[in-house]
């Protein structure tokens, strides 16, 4: 009973350990107000999904944006190679894009189209 006890936490702990990179907190970059946002990356079912989580206004100072608990990031799973495709929200536009992220270290860069046209997002900093 001992050894299977030990092997069940030994699996829980390896689980713990391979986490997927992008899971976290994010820093978006600036959109076309000037405005930046807090994005929290989880595990949603076999997905991954980014919530609004705070906003920053030009000037770097917190405020309300009804944006805020809003999902940034969904629908999006690995595709290899540090890159994941998905679907991301643009609040500045109001207007959703089928994504292009790529992770390299802290920073991941982000893109989208939306009926053949595509978009720079920029880069967002990881927030340890």
């Amino acid at each position: 009973m001992k050894i299977i006890a030990i092997a069940a936490a030994l699996s829980l702990l390896a689980g713990a350990a391979t986490a997927e990179p992008l899971m976290g907190k994010w820093r978006t970059a600036k959109d076309d107000n000037g405005n930046s946002g807090l994005v929290e990356v989880k595990a949603c079912g076999a997905m991954l999904c980014g919530t609004l989580i705070q906003s920053f206004d030009k000037d770097g100072k917190t405020f309300q944006s009804k944006n805020q608990g809003r999902r940034i990031i969904w629908d999006t799973k690995p595709a290899g190679g540090g890159e994941y495709r998905g679907m991301v929200y643009s609040p500045d536009r109001d207007a959703e894009y089928r994504s292009k992220l790529v992770l390299t270290g802290d920073r991941l860069s982000v893109s989208g189209c939306r009926i053949g046209i595509c978009r720079e997002g920029g880069v967002w900093s990881r927030v340890k």
